[in-house]
């Protein structure tokens, strides 16, 4: 596996799964589904490191978030 210095700004479709640990099908499912930023040089998929990097840093902290929200409903409903 790369080190994270080697990966390149732009990537293709099979980089950027090695990139985020998931199947070139599965990203290709995702980027139908519209939820990863990326955009199409010609027919092919591009992804940029940063993009992706800012996306995966946004959906940790709404996951965060949600899991937070979560405890502290479960933490009023038991005090109840």
């Amino acid at each position: 596996m790369p080190k994270l210095a080697d990966w390149r700004e732009v990537m293709d479709v099979a980089q950027a799964a090695r990139y985020l640990g998931v199947s070139a099908d599965s990203l290709y499912k995702y980027l139908s589904e519209g939820k990863l930023p990326a955009f199409k040089l010609g027919n092919r998929w591009r992804l940029k490191k940063t993009a992706l990097d800012s996306w995966m840093e946004k959906q940790s902290q709404s996951r965060s978030s949600s899991v937070k929200g979560t405890v502290r409903k479960a933490r009023v409903t038991q005090a109840r």
